[in-house]
């Protein structure tokens, strides 16, 4: 089966993604959220994801990934929490992106272990994430990752 020829350009690939991932970010800052509202940002980031996907670059998905498994995080759902988590460590770790990725694609698997009840790897990822983020240089970014860090049950 031949496929279609995609109605996009790449450019609006990149702002669509760029905008459904902050629309995402404003549906997990809601403190109203519905179960339609949830839905919403599941759909959403999800949809930043594969316009990522289609224009982006590897920091872009490995991004997207995170993002989907903090939403599924939100929501108390572990295993697609933990399978985005996983994918988003993966992409970080073969690109080699610097440090503030690494430490925070450990805290998206930190929070996903969390979520799963999984004590010892909650901890493992959160005790590697501190120690990569303690070398970020970039004082507002180490001072994120670490709120992000303690927000994590």
């Amino acid at each position: 089966m031949r496929r279609a020829a995609d109605p996009l350009t790449r450019a609006q690939h990149r702002k669509i993604g760029a905008d459904l991932f902050n629309y995402t970010w404003s549906l997990l800052d809601r403190k109203d959220r519905t179960k339609e509202y949830d839905e919403e940002m599941v759909h959403a980031a999800h949809a930043s994801r594969y316009h990522w996907g289609k224009a982006g670059t590897a920091l872009n998905t490995s991004i997207g990934d995170w993002q989907i498994s903090r939403v599924y995080a939100m929501l108390g759902r572990a295993e697609p929490a933990l399978h985005h988590a996983r994918r988003a460590l993966d992409v970080t770790r073969r690109h080699r992106f610097g440090r503030f990725y690494l430490a925070y694609a450990y805290e998206g698997l930190a929070r996903a272990a969390s979520v799963a009840g999984d004590r010892r790897t909650r901890d493992r990822c959160v005790r590697e994430a501190r120690r990569i983020g303690a070398h970020i240089r970039d004082r507002d970014g180490r001072r994120m990752l670490l709120e992000d860090l303690a927000s994590i049950g």
